[in-house]
């Protein structure tokens, strides 16, 4: 690469030059020729005219024929040269081609930034990074950040071999974890060769972790956080080296008095690990590491359990607030760290070949008590926050709730009883706080807290209806819930009384015609949850089977079993689930009733016939088959 002359320094350091002095035709000769000591005078010239020509910027057409211009093996030269520790003339070189090239990348239409021609500088643009200083390597990882953004850009930059000269660079520059994650999660979505992706990023985060060692790590931990929630589990190593390093990290910070960004990072990166890793990570996490003689599982649930509970008087107010996404992340994170950590501890408790508990027994006792005490703040909140959305102050027209004012801050609502992003059924916090509650409820007897739960039920049931794919997901949780809430005689008759029996039963319904379908076992699960609910609300009801109940045993006997006979266990599961409903609805039904279902009860009969059949021996299913059939046809008998 031939250095660059006088004319090109001076071109590049002076001010904007004057019409007479360069034109547009001019550059474009200059670019094009053969030499390329008169290529890096055009591109000298071409960086001054970028640099002060708001109207040229501004046209659309002339940066495009600019751009055109470009030769893409001279930008590859002046990438290699400028990547050399060799003279000052080889970082002017870098210098100049880094800026030129961001400043195209913020000009070009978005589509562009995907081309081939901004791509296949990748390799340089990474290569280059070590050798880049000051404000050129900020420009640098900004342009690197603009091209992995498109598919192909995110592909080149996976495809690279050496990573090095950014995982090197990520302890002073936080960007470059910004541009790992974009790159890995558009690949995800375009990659064919997902094995090959998956070593790559596992090698990436490996080296990442490494060269965060002797900080606080915060920054890697943040990182890891947010990637693990959004990546496609298919594609991430099952088994990664670092895990236990980053678990090290998450234990350094938790007893080392953390700071408000910390306790952010290590509940993030907690949460996302566990969920990204059920298998290895609740063990190592939540057994491993000891300060002042309390388990470290002791330590973290308390703190999140703590931030919890502190964070809830003013989060109501801090809903359409710029602080209020990162907030309930966090609060997020650490309900679902607390909702694993549930999970772990109630297995535990019942594996017989754990010879020691995971914590002492007055840990665990102190635990229970703090956990129940953040659930009963939790139903508070989530009490508010749903009176909030779909009341508002009482006398208040309703308009005054939906309106929304321009302020110098941006629009709001001119009464934030909701956020104006995520509202309270589409919020994830609401979910999280949600999950965790119900499962608490499920497994911690506790009357009292039950109680204050049962007055959730208006808003469980809402949620439950208002649950779809395009939002979230409330109804395998609010069903958890509703199991621990109707052993209380205030929860089943508080759940009838909001149509939880037609909310619940007409969702029954459509999983019945989805059951024969191949892959929705998802399906039947949710469905055994669902008769659960209701076949203790049917067996415990003191007046029997409501009329409006006996819809069910209509829809039943209207039910398709036509198709393959061999299902999936918990498909199988579902069907006899279902059939024992009506069984119980029938056997809470007066005579009269039970009467004028006879057909109904004939083609159930017939249905669960055809259904054992194609059972097999296995005894979890054959054996509660085998009693519907008896009951079944004692109904049969008896009208």
């Amino acid at each position: 690469m031939e250095q660059p002359t006088t004319e090109a320094a001076q071109a590049s350091n002076d001010g904007a030059p004057s019409d007479e002095a360069v034109s547009i035709a001019r550059i474009q000769q200059l670019l094009r020729a053969r030499v390329d000591t008169q290529r890096f005078v055009g591109l000298a010239l071409l960086k001054s005219v970028l640099d002060n020509s708001p109207q040229l910027r501004e046209d659309g057409q002339v940066v495009q024929s600019l751009w055109d211009s470009l030769p893409s093996k001279f930008l590859d030269r002046l990438l290699r040269t400028g990547s050399k520790p060799s003279s000052r003339d080889a970082r002017d070189m870098l210098d100049l081609v880094v800026s030129v090239l961001h400043t195209f990348a913020a000009l070009l239409p978005e589509q562009s930034r995907g081309d081939a021609k901004f791509a296949d500088r990748i390799p340089g643009l990474v290569g280059a990074v070590l050798y880049s200083s000051g404000e050129t390597t900020t420009l640098l990882l900004q342009l690197l950040h603009t091209l992995v953004s498109s598919p192909s850009g995110a592909q080149a930059l996976v495809r690279l071999e050496d990573l090095s000269p950014l995982t090197e660079t990520a302890l002073t520059h936080a960007i470059v974890l910004d541009i790992l994650r974009f790159s890995w999660l558009n690949a995800m979505a375009v990659v064919e060769d997902k094995r090959a992706l998956s070593l790559r990023i596992d090698d990436t985060i490996q080296s990442l972790v490494s060269s965060f060692t002797g900080t606080d790590a915060v920054t890697v931990l943040e990182f890891l956080g947010s990637f693990l929630r959004q990546a496609d589990s298919a594609i991430l190593s099952p088994q990664p080296k670092w895990l236990k390093t980053v678990v090290g990290y998450i234990q350094n910070l938790v007893i080392s008095r953390p700071t408000p960004e910390a306790r952010s990072a290590y509940a993030n990166a907690a949460a996302s690990l566990l969920q990204s890793y059920p298998s290895s990570v609740p063990e190592l996490l939540f057994t491993g590491g000891k300060r002042d003689e309390k388990p470290f599982a002791y330590l973290l649930i308390n703190l999140l359990l703590i931030d919890i509970r502190s964070s809830a008087p003013t989060l109501l107010e801090q809903l359409n607030t710029p602080e209020y996404p990162r907030t309930s992340r966090r609060l997020a994170s650490a309900f679902d760290v607390i909702c694993i950590f549930i999970g772990y501890l109630v297995r535990s408790l019942e594996d017989e070949s754990l010879e020691t508990l995971i914590m002492p027994p007055d840990s665990l006792l102190k635990i229970r008590r703090n956990i129940s005490e953040t659930m009963s703040v939790a139903v508070e909140y989530l009490r508010d926050r749903w009176d909030a959305s779909v009341a508002g102050a009482m006398g208040l027209h309703p308009d005054a709730r939906v309106a929304t004012a321009d302020t110098a801050t941006g629009s709001h609502r001119t009464l934030a009883w909701d956020a104006m992003a995520n509202t309270v059924d589409n919020d994830p916090y609401i979910l999280s706080a949600v999950r965790a509650l119900a499962l608490w409820l499920r497994e911690e007897e506790n009357v009292v807290l039950r109680k204050e739960a049962t007055g959730l039920i208006d808003m469980f049931m809402d949620l439950y209806r208002a649950s779809s794919p395009e939002k979230l997901d409330f109804r395998s949780a609010t069903l958890v819930a509703l199991e621990a809430l109707i052993t209380l005689d205030r929860g089943r008759e508080l759940l009838l009384r909001h149509d939880g029996w037609r909310i619940l039963s007409e969702d029954l319904t459509g999983i019945l015609r989805k059951s024969w379908t191949e892959g929705h076992e998802g399906e039947a699960s949710r469905g055994i949850e669902v008769v659960r609910v209701l076949l203790q609300v049917a067996e415990q009801e003191y007046g029997g089977t409501e009329e409006e109940w006996m819809d069910l045993i209509t829809t039943v006997a209207a039910w398709d079993v036509s198709g393959p006979v061999r299902r999936a266990p918990v498909v199988q599961e579902f069907q006899v689930a279902v059939l024992q409903l009506c069984c119980a609805l029938l056997d809470g039904a007066n005579g009269s009733m039970r009467s004028s279902y006879r057909l109904s009860i004939s083609a159930i009969n017939g249905i669960a016939s055809q259904l054992g059949r194609g059972m097999g021996s296995d005894g979890s299913v054959r054996e509660p088959m085998e009693d519907v059939l008896a009951t079944l046809d004692g109904f049969m008998e008896g009208s």
